[in-house]
């Protein structure tokens, strides 16, 4: 592959293969696994060897071939900055509402109203994937065979625990909750991952559940900063909030009562006598009241800075794992809560990136049924000179905590998730919250003279029935600070239709599988996709009819975990004679793999270049060992 090309291909599919373009009469029969006839493992079926006959293929002129397939960067349409968001709505009952339409919708942004650009419905069934037998081999009884053991995974859950931020009690709770799910509420078809916020103690997507026990067993609450941690006997004692008040906001108020604090940590002796004497701290206390102040305002601040940090790094890493998974993808992140102060466009890109990549974030309050800390911790010393300055100190603690359990809101409401918080069932909540909704609606906009300044919009979407409907959608956007370019969008296109496990039928594509073992460890997968151009638009120009399929192959296994892929660009520039003839037999583009005896699924995507449209096909293959 040139350099060129590499830049445009996704890096999950980089690793390419062999393919063939071939002409087929007739048409392909839907997904189906081929064994091997007896005697015949050291040659291709005789079906796959009439497919790759050349006499079907009529001959293109020597000056200018009519057709040509090569490694070739994504003809993608550039992606123009629309706004995703995902809807959930409900009826009076609770119950997800699915019969809605486009129309039905009205979308504001900043109070403004808004075309939506795109619109689609979302349910289990739109992404359930074609499960299918293997035929009988050729010489047996011809019997209908039996189901296949191996069912495709379906459903991918992540438990990403906050081990920086939660404590040693919350974090067991939280444990023991997972492990009650796992034996109550996982089924055949789900995998599951423990992830944790600092990288340590984890596994990825597996059946095992033994493995994801143990895993569990070992969770601690662990620093991931550079500094000490915090405890009640800093002084002056000092939470995130506070910090990011007093370095970050210069708030004069917070300074005061920082600096009573550390008056009252610091104060020894003399200090006493010396205010005693003039009713005023001296003015050596003062000052190193404000050097406490400071330094304490400074650590904090960088530590809860840098906290925060890793848990959008992570969050970010989560989402690009599952959107490289097929089916249904969601994240529950476990978690007491945290702020993320002058942070607020990745928090909005995050959104983005989970809605792009159809991942729900549903978050579950591990701090349960818990009573605000309005007074600090008992060894904490505080002198508030004042009523007022005692009230502000509880305004602050209650601001801080409140927008620790906000973040979790927002995930959860921003992507179409759950957030389960106020309740000490921790076990039920961790089954309420693990579950996608039963039916969404993703739409998106274009918004109107975006201005990429990082600054906060927000939004509101109503439903024009006058039902009472419940409407679950994001709140607002931060626009980003740039634009994404060509390539990069063009690469997320495509990450997107291969990774997606919905099947969609925008051109007449059939899929059909074969394989045959090589010998006893290894087979040949091959995996055809027959093009019916009979429905296919194309454009002339200089006599000919002209349009590109982009087709990729990719292959998943048993946990969904990406094998390879590979991807041809068909470049088509056919006489009308020769558009006559192939429109009745279509054309079929064959990709061939090298695989192991096992399980696996197979994604199947076309694309074309003049109507941009899009076949996706999905289907399960069982190579015997």
């Amino acid at each position: 592959m040139s350099a060129p090309a590499a830049k445009h291909l996704p890096t999950t599919v980089a690793i390419l293969l062999g393919i063939f373009l071939v002409w087929a009469g007739g048409t392909v029969s839907p997904l189906r696994a081929h064994p091997a006839q007896d005697g015949a493992a050291q040659a291709p079926p005789p079906a796959a060897r009439a497919i790759q006959s050349p006499s079907a293929a009529p001959q293109a002129p020597s000056d200018a071939p009519e057709m040509d397939s090569h490694e070739a960067p994504i003809p993608l349409q550039t992606r123009v900055s629309a706004v995703p968001m995902r809807v959930v709505v409900r009826d009076g009952t609770g119950h997800t509402v699915a019969n809605l339409q486009k129309d039905d919708f009205q979308l504001f942004e900043d109070g403004k109203p808004q075309i939506i650009s795109n619109f689609a419905v979302e349910t289990p069934a739109s992404l359930a994937k074609q499960v299918v037998q293997p035929s009988p081999a050729a010489g047996t009884s011809g019997a209908p065979p039996s189901a296949p053991a191996f069912l495709p995974p379906s459903r991918f859950i992540a438990l990403l625990f906050d081990d920086p931020h939660l404590n040693l009690q919350d974090l067991m709770q939280a444990r023991l909750a997972a492990m009650r799910y796992l034996d109550s509420s996982v089924t055949p078809t789900d995998r599951v991952a423990v992830y944790t916020i600092s990288g340590q103690m984890q596994v990825d997507f597996t059946e095992d559940h033994a493995k994801l026990r143990d895993t569990l067993a070992k969770l601690q609450p662990r620093e991931v900063t550079a500094g000490a941690p915090s405890t009640s006997t800093d002084c002056p004692p000092m939470d995130y909030y506070e910090a990011d008040a007093i370095q970050n906001r210069n708030d004069q108020t917070t300074i005061g009562l920082a600096m009573s604090d550390a008056l009252t940590c610091q104060s020894n002796a003399s200090d006493a006598e010396a205010e005693a004497l003039t009713g005023q701290p001296s003015p050596a206390a003062v000052a190193r009241a404000q050097a406490a102040v400071t330094a304490m305002a400074l650590r904090v601040e960088q530590e809860g800075t840098e906290e925060t940090e890793y848990a959008f790094r992570r969050l970010k890493e989560v989402i690009q794992r599952l959107a490289n998974l097929p089916g249904q993808r969601s994240i529950v992140l476990i978690s007491p809560g945290f702020i993320y102060p002058n942070r607020e466009v990745e928090f909005s890109e995050i959104i983005d990136r989970a809605i792009r990549s159809s991942v729900f974030i549903n978050t579950l309050d591990a701090r349960g049924l818990y009573v605000p800390d309005l007074g600090g911790d008992i060894s904490e010393a505080t002198n508030d000179p004042t009523p007022t300055a005692a009230g502000f100190r509880t305004s602050l603690r209650l601001e801080g905590q409140s927008r620790q359990t906000e973040v979790l809101m927002s995930l959860a409401t921003d992507t179409g998730g759950y957030s389960f918080h106020g309740n000490n069932d921790l076990g039920e909540g961790l089954r309420q919250v693990a579950a996608a909704p039963e039916t969404y609606y993703y739409i998106a906009f274009v918004p109107q003279n975006l201005k990429y300044d990082g600054k906060l919009h927000s939004l509101k979407v109503t439903i024009r029935s006058k039902e009472k409907y419940t409407v679950q959608a994001r709140r607002g956007y931060y626009a980003p600070l740039h634009g994404d370019n060509p390539v990069d969008a063009a690469k997320q296109d495509i990450e997107d239709a291969i990774f997606s496990q919905e099947e969609q039928h925008g051109l007449p594509v059939a899929l059909q599988t074969q394989y045959y073992k090589t010998d006893a460890s290894d087979a040949k997968l091959s995996v055809l996709a027959h093009v019916d151009l009979a429905h296919i638009r194309f454009v002339k120009s200089g006599g000919r009819n002209q349009n590109d399929l982009t087709v990729v192959a990719a292959l998943f296994d048993r946990n969904g975990n990406f094998i390879t892929g590979t991807q041809r660009v068909v470049q088509m520039k056919l006489r009308d004679e020769t558009l006559e003839k192939l429109s009745h037999s279509g054309v079929t583009v064959r990709t061939s793999f090298d695989v192991k005896p096992g399980d696996y699924v197979v994604r199947l995507v076309v694309r074309d270049s003049t109507a941009a449209l899009v076949s996706a096909e999905n289907g399960v293959v069982e190579i015997p060992y």
